[in-house]
């Protein structure tokens, strides 16, 4: 598949080293332009670009930056993407502690992922947002192994979820389906769901025992 990844951190740098190793072809940008990303293409085969060209073409796009960078992707950036592309949304909202506050998201009581939507103009499937990104590496199992993690995963759109969730077998990880992106606040940071290493049992309990209630904490 042909796959766009905006944002080459830590889980946009590793999904790239999975993704290629597993014949994906793989363009990466992040903010500071191509010319940086020199070491993780020749590491990967992933062809680095620009952000406003890192969804041409693809079928999957991850969109992996800060909240509050959302607003500084470049306008259209997917409007040469392939037809019926899925977005994944791998973002966190953290007022405190790098984003600001986000009135929408405070005031209105949406979840974050919805606020990225409306930044984006395009729906988007919530993944990997409480992914540790070694894990990515170290981590992934055949179907059916006993010890094989799972993630959650929400979004509106199920044909863009399935391929989604499609996605993440192959790298090597369950799914649980969490959702629409209104239920996304279920593994939004402060659940029990974040963070957690755990198997598709465990997950859809950790999803079924989260409170709408945002943590003090992690308000703005």
């Amino acid at each position: 598949m042909k796959i766009g990844i905006i944002g080459a951190g830590h889980i946009g740098g590793n999904l790239t080293r999975r993704l290629t190793a597993l014949g994906h072809d793989v363009s990466v940008a992040n903010s500071r332009g191509p010319h940086t990303l020199t070491a993780l293409a020749e590491e990967t085969g992933a062809t680095p670009v620009r952000a406003g060209d890192a969804a041409r073409d693809a079928e999957i796009v991850v969109v992996t930056v800060p909240v509050k960078a959302v607003p500084d992707l470049p306008d259209g950036f997917l409007g040469h993407a392939a037809e019926g592309v899925a977005v994944i949304d791998t973002g966190n909202y953290y007022p405190r502690e790098r984003d600001g506050r986000i009135d929408e998201i405070e005031d209105e009581g949406i979840t974050e992922s919805r606020w990225t939507e409306r930044r984006i103009g395009h729906p988007v499937i919530k993944a990997f947002n409480g992914t540790y990104a070694q894990d990515l590496l170290d981590r992934p199992l055949p179907a059916g192994h006993p010890e094989r993690l799972a993630l959650p995963v929400a979004g509106d759109d199920e044909e863009a979820k399935a391929k989604v969730r499609a996605l993440i077998d192959e790298l090597g990880f369950d799914t649980v389906d969490a959702g629409g992106i209104d239920d996304s606040w279920r593994q939004q940071p402060g659940t029990p769901v974040y963070g957690l290493r755990a198997g598709a049992e465990d997950v859809r309990k950790a999803l079924a025992e989260a409170s709408p209630q945002r943590p003090e904490a992690l308000r703005g």
